[in-house]
């Protein structure tokens, strides 16, 4: 606790709370609730400090457990929430009310398999509504797509009517996953694969750096160049060839970059460009990132291609685009400091070279004929249903900045 309360008088609680984590499941519940509630106190979350106070007195009390890590959870500090709801878990082990805010914090910490674990485990007894749908939810973000559809088969249609968009997702994404299934391996490095199946987004390149090192064909950070951006738009032109799709304008969002990268687009395509509007069809709406996105975009207008450039994958945007030219956590946009006009820079972007970075010579090929292939293979259900938000990032982990 010295390094904790250190932390906090010196005012990084973001640190304290890293600090933290290499414990978070080790320590006595007593002290665990303690070290809570000095992080509560610091960040002026009375609530949680409250329940944090309450469970340091009565760590062995499940009403206690339970509300100091239904705090945790609220308060995105999840992963300080296992270790009491378990204990609370294991002393009412019928409760499903424990069991769900469990499940909730595994799944906010990106620990799918634990999850599916913990639901499987109960076995005849598991209720099919929430209950057998989250099985089935963790285990395709686990990664066991034949685990999944088996627990999907036994899961009738909901009676309540809350839960049936949640259900014709599953169903969309259990699709998904078998047509991407037919085209890779869809094992713990189809990045490619497994982003279809869960987003239904194609994702245009791989990062050829790290790829061994915990990568896996995502960056970390990228300081992003023209060169980039244009062999993002030549994957998209080689996806909108391979599945027979030919938008007729391309639509420019208001954001700078946004229009940038949608003008570079249009050169690149030799489509007109014209103001982004939500229903207009046929049409190829290009955002350099979506993490601001117009929410009305979930809902796919007839023939509407959205193209992404760089998605964080730590933090998913609102919406999922049917195209992502990278993944990425952090980004700085290759203009950022240029002060041109915007028609200036994207000519300057759609004359820039094609070609992949060669990276570090450690990644796996993914030539231009590997990607259409995958594309033709993946076009049946590329484009059907609404864009829907995956907070994970799936079966396949990347390394990341704290």
């Amino acid at each position: 606790m010295d390094d904790l309360r250190t932390l906090l008088k010196s005012g990084d609680l973001p640190g304290a709370v890293r600090s933290l984590r290499p414990r978070a499941e080790t320590l006595p519940l007593a002290e665990l609730a303690q070290a809570v509630r000095a992080l509560a106190e610091a960040a002026g979350f009375k609530d949680l400090a409250k329940a944090a106070k309450t469970a340091a007195k009565k760590p062995g009390e499940p009403q206690a457990l339970y509300d100091l890590g239904y705090g945790c959870v609220e308060h995105g500090i999840a992963f300080l929430a296992v270790a009491p709801l378990r204990a609370a878990l294991a002393r009412v082990p019928d409760s499903r009310t424990l069991l769900a805010e469990l499940v909730s914090a595994l799944e906010d910490e990106e620990r799918h398999a634990e999850a599916a674990a913990l639901l499987a485990a109960r076995g005849e007894r598991l209720a099919a509504w929430p209950e057998t749908y989250l099985l089935v939810h963790h285990t395709l973000l686990a990664g066991d797509l034949a685990a999944a559809r088996a627990a999907a088969d036994r899961l009738p249609a909901p009676e309540d009517e809350t839960w049936q968009g949640a259900h014709a997702r599953q169903r969309r994404m259990l699709a998904r996953a078998e047509l991407a299934a037919t085209a890779g391996p869809l094992d713990s490095t189809d990045l490619r694969g497994w982003q279809f199946a869960l987003t239904g987004t194609l994702l245009g390149t791989l990062s050829p750096y790290g790829y061994d090192a915990g990568m896996t064909g995502r960056y970390a950070f990228l300081g992003d160049t023209y060169d980039t951006c244009r062999h993002g738009l030549a994957r998209l032109a080689l996806a909108l060839e391979a599945t027979g799709q030919r938008p007729g304008t391309v639509s420019l969002l208001p954001g700078r970059s946004d229009r940038i990268l949608g003008l570079a687009a249009a050169t690149v395509l030799g489509l007109p460009a014209v103001p982004y509007e939500p229903t207009r069809p046929d049409t190829l709406v290009v955002a350099y990132g979506l993490d601001e996105a117009d929410p009305r975009l979930r809902e796919r207008a007839d023939g509407q291609i959205l193209y992404e450039h760089a998605t964080r994958w730590t933090s998913p945007p609102p919406v999922s685009a049917d195209f992502s030219a990278l993944q990425a956590q952090f980004v700085t946009e290759p203009w950022q400091d240029d002060t041109r006009p915007e028609e200036e820079i994207a000519r300057d972007v759609a004359a820039a070279d094609p070609a992949p970075d060669t990276g570090d010579g450690a990644t796996p090929p993914d030539t231009d004929e590997a990607f259409r292939a995958c594309a033709a293979a993946l076009g049946p259900g590329w484009l059907t249903g609404p864009r829907d938000r995956i907070r994970s990032a799936g079966p396949v982990h990347s390394s990341r900045f704290a």
